[in-house]
């Protein structure tokens, strides 16, 4: 948890304040990673039971739409506004640990398509076990980039983005959801 983000723990933290919103959103995906974890203790004991089938649906919600709002939020609008406000080298290095995050990216969305396969089989019933290693797999590949933007991106952009520019990425996160803006 970054100490020089707030709001990130705040469950109210929203489009106003966009930077604690999405630290705010690594707390949700780490819950989800955890709500993964039990469910791996959970099946050989229960099996696909109503409290699985319920977290399996849960998880499944969660990643589906929040999840990949989240990346297209930093890569479309968080990510892309931090440079504006550099020049130099500290450009450069920025713009290859923008790369190496947006490649994160896809290696967890591609982990995501085999988690959610198992975690369909067991909301509707049909299975009672996962692949532990390919459920750990996403888990630790979450942990460790979120260590990394919480760590060094976030904290960045909330040192040099100004406010208009969060004014502009909190407006850009509305629409993705298709939330109408606040008068």
């Amino acid at each position: 948890m970054s100490p020089t983000l707030p709001g990130r723990n705040a469950p109210s933290a929203g489009f106003e304040a966009p930077l604690e919103m999405l630290g705010t959103c690594h707390g949700r995906i780490e819950h989800q990673c955890k709500t993964l974890r039990r469910l791996l203790a959970h099946l050989p004991v229960h099996g696909a039971d109503a409290q699985a089938r319920n977290a399996a649906s849960a998880v499944m919600r969660r990643f589906d739409s929040a999840a990949r709002d989240h990346h297209e939020d930093e890569e479309q609008d968080r990510f892309p506004a931090v440079p504006e406000s550099m020049a130099g080298s500290d450009a450069t290095c920025l713009s290859e640990m923008t790369q190496s995050l947006c490649a994160e990216h896809r290696l967890l969305e591609r982990h995501w398509h085999t988690v959610r396969a198992m975690l369909e089989s067991v909301s509707s019933g049909e299975a009672s076990g996962f692949d532990a290693a390919a459920v750990e797999a996403p888990i630790e590949a979450y942990v460790r980039h979120i260590a990394r933007e919480d760590g060094e991106r976030l904290p960045m952009a909330a040192r040099l983005l100004g406010d208009d520019a969060l004014r502009d990425i909190g407006r850009a996160m509305r629409r993705r959801r298709g939330i109408r803006q606040l008068p």
